[in-house]
């Protein structure tokens, strides 16, 4: 399946590349090669070889939690990726976090992030609160932040 394919890639060429075994590797999926490319860049990426591109935090979720977590990061991934190829060679973390209780201080390590509690969410920048959004609202915001900090990035290295 595709899941155990990516387990297995991950492990295996995970644990060559940081070794710093290996230049070249094929990550090889049942399915659409595109997967391939994608679970591929993934790996690199998880392996501290590549920071560029957007990386995307989420939780666990717990009995907090106050939203469709996984539906949610599922709908946004492709959104930041979008974001991303606006952006070539530009870093940015992101944080998607279920519940205002813990999710700032887990995802502190985040440049941008919004975590869920009930009617209003919070946004944070890099554990700090910036701010109180309705819910409604949250998503359209966090994208928002996220494309201005890309573009703060680009033009603080220009």
């Amino acid at each position: 399946t595709m899941d155990e394919g990516i387990v297995k890639s991950s492990m295996g060429i995970g644990c060559l590349l940081t070794e710093g075994i290996g230049d070249t590797f094929r990550v090889s999926l049942t399915g659409d090669p595109v997967s391939e490319i994608k679970v591929g860049r993934r790996i690199v990426k998880a392996a501290g070889l590549d920071a560029a591109g957007i990386s995307l935090i989420s939780c666990p979720t717990c009995g907090r939690c106050k939203i469709d977590l996984v539906s949610l990061v599922r709908k946004i991934r492709p959104m930041l990726d979008r974001i991303e190829a606006e952006f070539p060679g530009r870093s940015l973390k992101v944080a998607v976090m279920g519940c205002v209780v813990n999710g700032p201080g887990e995802a502190r390590e985040a440049d941008v992030g919004i975590a869920w509690g009930g009617k209003l969410g919070i946004m944070f920048r890099r554990g700090e609160k910036i701010g109180t959004v309705k819910k409604d609202k949250l998503l359209t915001a966090l994208l928002e932040e996220v494309r201005n900090e890309m573009v703060a990035n680009a033009v603080a290295d220009a």
